[in-house]
């Protein structure tokens, strides 16, 4: 599933090249149509997002809340766009800020729906400080955690106490931090949290700016290929049974919640 930096990388995309003018909307598939027929022809005035959560805000007062979910994708095309391949949510195309026609394609999302204002503050109001936002208060999900006995592993997944934050980041901070996804919350110091709030902002922006999680220090940047050709390297991320990065132990594996972990023991002991 997408983590928040690339919604917000979407939503700063969005924004830039269809936010300002009149938006052409339709559902190629069907299951979008009604909806598409209410947004056609508007402006659309900001795209936003919200942990893993894109927001589209129309000038009617409509806002089309898109959540990705594990297969959802958007497409870039270019103008005229040529005909739906696969299933089209929602296609989308118009002139904007851009200096050229720009279209984009929706497919297989888990969300795609029209709310109005008070159902986004419904909506936002579920979900945890975005470290991406600049109005996020990292205070609240601190009085959440630091008073939980469930694992800082589990929490930072809870989009309920931080949102935006995947499984790549979870892994990836801890180990940066030298805590044990195994801990209680309740367990970590106010320095602890304050110093994982401010390095998921850093990680996190760098996200958005390159559209990759370059989450290994420049200095451990080398020796064992990332688990995956198209991906930067990380530390234990997909990487059960590698040794460690820095101290050489063997990479652990569980599952969490429903969620692969990985570790270090030594790095990040109990």
């Amino acid at each position: 599933m997408p983590e928040g930096h690339t919604l917000h990388r979407l939503a700063e995309l969005h924004d830039k090249r269809l936010a300002g003018g009149v938006v052409r909307v339709s559902s190629p598939q069907g299951r979008f149509a009604a909806e598409a027929a209410r947004l056609d022809g508007h402006v659309l005035e900001r795209a936003d997002a919200w942990g893993k959560h894109l927001l589209h805000h129309y000038d009617s007062g409509l806002v089309v809340h898109v959540h990705l979910g594990l297969y959802g994708k958007f497409y870039e095309s270019a103008v005229p766009m040529g005909a739906p391949v696969g299933e089209v949510r929602m296609r989308m195309f118009g002139d904007g800020r851009g200096t050229e026609p720009y279209g984009i394609d929706l497919r297989g999302p888990n969300t795609c729906e029209i709310l109005l204002d008070p159902e986004v503050d419904t909506l936002t109001a579920r979900l945890g400080p975005d470290p991406l936002r600049g109005d996020a208060d990292p205070d609240r999900a601190w009085s959440r955690i630091s008073r939980s006995a469930r694992p800082i592993g589990s929490l930072l997944m809870d989009q309920k106490v931080l949102a935006g934050v995947g499984n790549v980041y979870r892994a990836e901070v801890l180990f940066r931090h030298n805590i044990s996804p195994h801990r209680p919350g309740k367990s970590l110091s106010r320095t602890e949290w304050d110093a994982l709030w401010q390095d998921l902002v850093e990680l996190m922006k760098v996200g958005v700016r390159r559209g990759f999680m370059h989450v290994v220090r420049p200095e451990h940047d080398n020796g064992a290929p990332s688990y995956a050709p198209d991906r930067p390297r990380t530390y234990v991320y997909r990487r059960a049974g590698e040794p460690c990065r820095l101290c050489g132990s063997t990479v652990l594996h569980s599952v969490m919640e429903g969620r692969n972990l990985f570790w270090c023991p030594t790095c990040q002991p109990r």
